[in-house]
């Protein structure tokens, strides 16, 4: 993708470095770890050693007996409210009260002078435990007779997503075609260097604050108050910088954050603390691993007629936001295609493992996976070339789903064609040496999700005398470049330039409350509250304006910090004088509101049926592999991947995006796996947790992404979402082009080169056998 200039726009559409950049590349952006204050203390996290134990007794004199240490809180220091998102799914406590349920769970906290001092502290806190049966696999789990991990969920179901579109069986019986397949993901981690952290203070009369990186500020604020038994009045949250969440790894409140508060109540000193990378690799909110059964059902020509998936998912041992995610399993599972026909069911397991959520491309990327990987099967059962029978198969532009979604804008033909020119898919499939191979995927995404809950986003102007403009919103920059997004947005609509717009941090003392950054919802549903809000202030200047010289409101255009007649530009004005004539001469102070909620539909939640976001985005890849037989190591020799993401606001943002978005999904297909052994992590480190490196991606110049732009009328300027939707299909490509070039099926994740070469093992010992 080339940096040139999109549209005919003074600001947007041209590539633009983060307005932020420079403050974190020379290391004056502060983190929550960088927060010092007079009199801090230094917090730590007791955990369990069990899987499932019941607590019988915390005696922690040794603890408090030890110099330096101030406080030490437990379970029964919290009002012993359940917090969570929705009323069904609130498992949570802020520290473990009668029962632990995966080794690494919360059970106390110390608050000492210096980090060594807490961490001696922590080892002289005897606690007694009743070890109780564990069960780690979803199958034992649902067996009659095993362990209970909540009194509420009979059976360890945690949550259940089941609808049904058309006639599904009816569709199967006059198929010329039933294929059905199993698939298998692992856990996998986000992976941000920055571990979690906060701050906690305690301030009188009554009130706690907490500054700590967090993606959706409000809904920790809120979980904050709920687990607290406070007025949300008293409770603050204040947003430091992000070092990285990747949609789920930073969205709710933690124990710590609690823990944080209360110690600091109870010393009246300010309480910090830092997660380490083996906690962070321990604890929840991965992404789950899921067992997808999927039977497709297609005529002569591979147009498919019926869609029957059943999908278990191992969601650990707490419900988080995993309600949701195996919903959006299922209602995500036909784009980009066709598919009249649709039955779903699901359900997310409790174990005693770590806990699961949303992880970037929440869900989608695991059913993309199963759904792509089987249509490359019936393409060959049926004999039909799998690019052919993919566009045979596209969505297109105006739809409506049988589920309910209206689809806009969708560049899927466009994805799939340029991939396949760029490369050079015709002339190598079928045709590659020995243990190479090529495979294809696509996807989709979403752009913001309608929730029952709150879902809208609303930002604030104020302009100043001196031409610069305040722009609060309640959404974060989580390392996405939202800030500078949003700040086009602003500068485009008022004429001036992106370093004139400051942008606050968010603070729910003073900003506006929004959902936060997940679900790649901030660009179309921040910047469509941005661009309303601008263009009030914008209404405001101009009847300033217009009263000063003499013309019709309506005639004046704005653009490099002026005002002007567009009939007759020589009758202009600076936009600082305008501010300054309406303070001074009409009394009016220039200032702006913008709501976006994207309509009042919400989607049914019980049938699965209505329109889930906005805007939809679709995308397709190509990736060309080899794989070493001697050690099953897997060479990734080439990637080409295309995305419709609208207009794009910041084309080198978006392009940062959808690169690392593509990564991600490179990780997870072949090196992330977060091992446990009898609910024990046995990789919690970055050094044992294999992630992807420069080293792992293809030379310079075979890595390439094509933006294909349209332009959606429910986004601003036409922009759709650019995090998430390229990395949908990644997974699936891997798996074929190895699957191209083994011959092996690639049915279960991930395809590290231990598992590869196990196949390859089998199947030569399966040949001899046969010969």
């Amino acid at each position: 993708m080339s940096e040139e200039r999109y549209g005919d726009y003074d600001v947007i559409g041209r590539p633009m470095p983060k307005k932020d950049g420079l403050h974190k590349a020379s290391g004056r952006a502060q983190y929550a770890d960088d927060i010092a204050m007079p009199g801090m203390l230094h917090g730590k996290l007791l955990r369990s050693p069990h899987p499932h134990a019941r607590i019988l007794n915390i005696d922690a004199a040794r603890a408090l007996a030890l110099p330096g240490v101030r406080a030490v809180v437990t379970g029964r220091d919290f009002p012993g409210i359940h917090y969570g998102n929705l009323p069904q799914t609130r498992d949570y406590l802020p520290l473990a009260l009668d029962k632990v349920r995966y080794i690494g769970e919360e059970v106390a906290a110390v608050a000492a002078v210096d980090e060594d001092t807490a961490e001696e502290a922590l080892e002289r806190i005897e606690v007694e435990y009743e070890p109780l049966p564990a069960v780690f696999d979803m199958d034992e789990a649902l067996q009659p007779g095993a362990p209970q991990l909540h009194g509420a969920s009979p059976g360890n179901v945690s949550a259940r997503s089941a609808y049904h579109f058309g006639d599904v069986d009816a569709a199967l019986r006059l198929a010329a075609h039933v294929r059905e397949d199993l698939f298998e993901t692992q856990p996998v981690k986000q992976g941000m260097l920055e571990p979690h952290a906060c701050v906690g203070l305690w301030e009188q009369p009554g009130k706690a604050t907490l500054w700590a990186c967090k993606m959706s500020p409000y809904v920790v604020w809120r979980q904050l108050a709920m687990g607290l038994g406070m007025a949300l009045g008293d409770v603050r949250v204040v947003q430091t910088y992000v070092g990285g969440g990747f949609s789920g790894g930073k969205q709710e409140a933690m124990p710590m954050d609690f823990c944080a508060v209360v110690l600091s109540r109870r010393t009246g000193r300010p309480v910090k603390f830092v997660h380490t990378m083996d906690e962070v690799l321990t604890i929840g909110h991965m992404r789950h691993p899921m067992r997808i059964r999927l039977r497709t059902g297609t005529d002569r020509e591979g147009r498919i007629l019926a869609q029957d998936c059943y999908l278990l998912a191992n969601g650990g041992a707490y419900s988080s936001i995993g309600g949701f995610s195996i919903f959006l399993a299922g209602a995500m599972i036909n784009l980009p295609y066709r598919v009249p026909n649709m039955r779903y069911q699901a359900q997310r397991i409790y174990t005693n493992n770590g806990f699961c959520g949303a992880l970037r491309g929440h869900t989608v990327v695991q059913i993309c996976y199963a759904r792509e990987s089987q249509l490359e099967r019936i393409a060959e059962d049926l004999a039909i070339d799998p690019v052919a029978l993919r566009l045979r198969n596209a969505v297109q532009p105006g739809e409506v789903t049988p589920n309910g979604f209206r689809v806009g804008t969708f560049a899927f033909r466009e994805c799939i064609e340029k991939v396949v020119e760029a490369s050079g898919w015709r002339a190598k499939r079928g045709s590659l040496p020995a243990f190479r191979g090529i495979g294809l995927g696509c996807g989709a995404h979403l752009s913001g999700a309608r929730l029952m809950g709150h879902s809208a986003s609303v930002a604030e102007i104020r302009v100043q005398e001196d031409g610069t403009v305040y722009l609060s919103t309640g959404s974060t920059d989580v390392g996405q470049g939202v800030e500078t997004a949003m700040a086009m947005i602003a500068a485009e609509v008022l004429g001036v330039g992106v370093d004139d717009i400051r942008c606050t941090r968010v603070d729910t003392e003073s900003t506006p409350v929004d959902p936060g950054t997940f679900g790649s919802r901030v660009t179309l549903f921040t910047g469509n509250a941005v661009k309303r809000a601008a263009q009030e202030a914008r209404a405001q200047l101009a009847r300033i304006a217009a009263d000063k010289l003499g013309v019709d409101a309506a005639d004046l255009a704005f653009r490099r910090h002026e005002i002007f007649s567009r009939s007759n530009p020589k009758l202009r004005m600076g936009l600082k004088e305008a501010v300054r004539w309406g303070a001074f001469q009409l009394g009016q102070m220039v200032t702006g509101r913008g709501v976006y909620a994207a309509g009042d539909e919400k989607i049914d939640f019980r049938t699965g049926y209505g329109n889930l976001s906005p805007a939809y985005n679709p995308s397709a890849c190509v990736a060309e592999v080899e794989v070493e037989p001697e050690t099953g190591r897997v060479t990734l020799l080439g990637f080409w991947g295309a995305d419709d993401s609208g207009f794009p606001i910041n084309p080198l943002a978006v392009r940062g995006q959808v690169i690392g978005a593509a990564v991600m999904s490179i990780g997870h297909a072949l090196f992330e796996n977060l091992v446990r052994v009898q609910g024990q992590v046995m990789n919690p480190s970055l050094r044992d947790y294999k992630m992807p490196l420069a080293t792992d991606l293809p030379k310079l110049g075979n890595f390439h992404h094509y933006n294909i732009v349209t332009e959606d009328p429910e986004g601003p300027f036409g922009a759709k979402e650019a995090g998430q939707g390229a990395g949908t299909g990644v997974v699936a490509a891997l798996a074929y082009a190895i699957r191209d070039a083994t011959g092996l099926p690639m049915n279960r994740l991930p395809l590290s080169p231990q598992n590869i070469l196990l196949a390859l093992m089998r199947a030569r010992d399966a040949q001899g056998e046969a010969g």
